[in-house]
């Protein structure tokens, strides 16, 4: 096959993923092109290294005069006539070159993407989720009125803080609107979860499969020693991520405590340097990590007691498989995707979101290393039968084939 793809992704679990399908789409002998706006992150896992990548203009509007005196951000509805220019073109050529199919891929500024609406050929959406801060309470739901002002009107104060909620509502509006139009526009919808499965039916009212993502399980031999006595975080520096969650949960060993290391490959709003601050005030040994090599990551992965994974209602968790390839047992929250790419007892253990929980599967690992080790080994075997990347690329390849079958075209 022919495919065109489109992406507005930022470095972490979803570039990952869309790169081991590229390279496994390649492998398996299609062609592949991709497009997407100049805001990707193309130093991370960079496609233009495997395809021909087609970076078409995209440009937010300026903030006006008045967003800068009120103190509040640029509307997304702003967004929207820029981001439409921008699938057009991109469309028009992927219209004119012969594809067979379109693989579209999570937008970070409207989950599902516009290009749908405009290409003519068969489409295909990998959504790895909805916009859930429009259905989620995160910390509140977008759609609440706002709380009671500390302010009197018409104090500026009172017109700054009605003015952001005014602006949040109305984002929320367009927002929501627009990724319902958009995934609409597609002729399947792939998740990467149950999970995320239901999440798009209570979102969008629309059905989509289910299209597991998969991890490298050749990861080199196993560790035969006992593992060393630290924990380690993955993902983000980003409070979706429960850094605090991790932190809270060491401080509450016995001391001298284990040390918490945690890699990621972004930092948002300085969570790295609040995370550092609280194990220093909590008296947790913490050490921050970001982008390492792929090599010192496994080293990481191969000498730890546990990964510590508890971001809530994580919609799949890319960090558990990849961390269960390594031989090393997860304790993740007991929600979401989590409940899918762990099995409790088995692999890792699942727990309730709290310090107390994570702490005692934490303890109990460091008590019982011949529990940790087997744990580690079932998660491998584990790993190469069910979350291989081949067998990721097999669904996806399978998945993409039966859209172009239905639409009538030779696959």
């Amino acid at each position: 096959m022919k495919i065109a793809i489109w992406y507005n992704l930022p470095s972490g679990g979803a570039k990952r993923a869309l790169h081991g399908h590229v390279r496994g789409l390649l492998e398996r002998g299609h062609q592949v092109e991709a497009w997407c706006p100049p805001c990707c992150d193309f130093t991370y896992l960079p496609l233009a290294e495997m395809v021909p990548e087609h970076v078409v203009d995209f440009t937010i509007p300026p903030r006006t005069s008045w967003d800068k005196r009120l103190r509040i951000e640029r509307a997304i509805a702003a967004r929207v006539p820029p981001m439409i220019a921008h699938s057009q073109a991109c469309a028009a050529k992927i219209n004119q070159g012969g594809f067979d199919v379109l693989f579209a891929n999570t937008c970070m500024h409207f989950a599902s993407p516009f290009i749908g609406r405009y290409v003519t050929i068969p489409k295909v959406l990998y959504l790895q989720e909805p916009a859930r801060g429009y259905y989620e309470a995160a910390p509140r739901h977008a759609w609440l009125p706002p709380e009671p002002s500390r302010h009197a009107p018409p104090s500026l104060a009172w017109l700054r803080e009605r003015a952001a909620y005014l602006r949040r509502l109305r984002n929320a509006q367009v927002s929501a609107a627009a990724e319902l139009d958009n995934a609409r526009a597609y002729d399947r919808i792939l998740v990467n979860s149950l999970y995320s499965r239901e999440s798009v039916l209570r979102a969008y009212g629309l059905q989509s499969k289910v299209c597991y993502l998969g991890t490298k399980t050749d990861r080199g031999p196993l560790p035969l020693g006992p593992r060393e006595p630290f924990f380690m975080g993955l993902g983000s520096f980003a409070p979706a991520k429960s850094l605090d969650l991790a932190i809270e949960a060491i401080a509450r060993l016995p001391a001298p405590r284990p040390k918490l290391i945690w890699v990621g490959n972004l930092d948002i709003d300085d969570s790295k340097a609040r995370a550092t601050a609280r194990a220093a005030e909590l008296g947790v040994p913490f050490e921050a990590l970001m982008r390492i090599s792929d090599a010192a990551l496994q080293d990481l992965l191969h000498r730890a007691t546990a990964l510590i994974y508890g971001p809530r209602l994580e919609p799949f968790g890319l960090a558990a498989i990849e961390a269960a390839a390594s031989g090393l047992p997860v304790i993740g929250v007991a929600e979401a995707g989590l409940r899918e790419t762990v099995i409790d007892g088995v692999t890792g253990m699942l727990v309730a979101a709290t310090p107390q929980a994570i702490a005692a599967a934490a303890q109990r690992l460091l008590a019982e290393p011949e529990l940790a080790a087997r744990l580690g080994q079932q998660a491998a075997r584990n790993a190469r039968q069910t979350w291989s990347l081949d067998a990721a690329n097999d669904r996806l390849e399978a998945a993409l084939r039966d859209v172009v079958a239905q639409a009538g075209r030779p696959a």
